[in-house]
C-alpha cells in the first residue's frame, strides 16, 4: 500500500462526509506529527499498532563490493518500528 492508496482507505473508513483532499490531508498530518515525535522523544508509542523509536548503530566494519575493500562504516542513528501486540496477531 502506497500513500495514495492509504489515503483512499482513509476516505472509504471516514465516510462520504470526507472529500479526498482532506483525507489527504489527515494522512499527512499523521505522519507529519509522528516524524515529529520522534525527533522530540526520541519515541512515539500508538497502543495497538506499535512503537516508533530512535536507535543508535554502533561503528563496524563493511566490505565494498564493487571493490572488495574493507571500509570503516561509521555509528548512526536510525528509526526502527516495533509493532504491538495486537497489530501483529492481524498479520
Amino acid at each position: 500500500m502506497n500513500k495514495v492508496e492509504l489515503t483512499e482507505a482513509v476516505k472509504k473508513q471516514l465516510g462520504t462526509g470526507i472529500s479526498k483532499a482532506e483525507a489527504e490531508k489527515a494522512v499527512v498530518a499523521v505522519i507529519n506529527s509522528i516524524k515529529a515525535g520522534v525527533k522530540k522523544d526520541k519515541v512515539v508509542q500508538l497502543v495497538g499498532f506499535g512503537t516508533f523509536k530512535v536507535v543508535e548503530r554502533k561503528a563496524r566494519k563493511g566490505v565494498n563490493p564493487k571493490t572488495l575493500q574493507q571500509i570503516k562504516i561509521p555509528k548512526s542513528k536510525t528509526v526502527k518500528f516495533v509493532p504491538g501486540k495486537d497489530f501483529k496477531t492481524k498479520v
